[in-house]
């Protein structure tokens, strides 16, 4: 099964980008209409030698649980809590908004591990964005261009761990239960009967 990995953030900062750029195909749509990924889209996520689920989002909206986009962060949210890590993508070159920080609080009240990406950083544009990403309080973020594959050899320094740990444990998981399928192969053995 492998590591599943959310990307998370308000509509139009590349998170379908940065999801196409991993599965190495364009499965995502990539639109600047806000509203565009709409129910969460899995893919087989390929970044150096590590693999994992990655799931595409749609953008996290502060709005009415009736309303179409409380269903997107409905959906958003329910992608978090089933995600063993997450990414969450601001835009450098608008800088940390409101919606940014609001969300930010509510990442960081979750047991998942945040990777904050501070994506389309390439350039001057987006450089007072990275730094002022420091202020939302889920650590050091990492600069990355999602366009233009610039950044990912540190996402891959700070996704390797995480992904590495689920794997071990599913490994040490699938190991167990064929140890307990061996024991009880040998207690009907032993007993003659099935």
């Amino acid at each position: 099964m492998g590591a599943k990995v959310a990307i998370i953030g308000r509509p139009n900062v590349g998170k379908s980008t940065l999801f196409n750029r991993l599965v190495g195909k364009r499965l995502a749509l990539v639109d600047d209409t806000p509203g565009v990924t709409r129910d969460r889209r899995p893919g087989d996520a390929r970044l150096g030698d590590l693999r994992f689920t990655i799931v595409d989002t749609a953008g996290l909206e502060d709005a009415d649980n009736a309303s179409l986009e409380g269903r997107m962060r409905h959906q958003t949210e329910e992608a978090i809590v089933e995600a063993d890590a997450v990414l969450f993508v601001i835009d450098a070159r608008a800088g940390v908004t409101p919606l940014d920080a609001h969300f930010a609080e509510v990442a960081r009240k979750t047991t998942t591990p945040v990777i904050l990406l501070a994506n389309k950083a390439e350039g001057k544009a987006g450089e007072s964005g990275l730094y002022e990403s420091f202020s939302l309080g889920l650590g050091d973020p990492i600069g990355i261009s999602a366009e233009h594959g610039e950044g990912l050899s540190d996402l891959y320094d700070a996704l390797k761990p995480l992904v590495d740990r689920i794997d071990e444990e599913e490994a040490l998981a699938a190991a167990g239960a064929e140890v307990e399928e061996a024991r009880t192969n040998i207690a009907v053995d032993e007993d003659g009967e099935p």
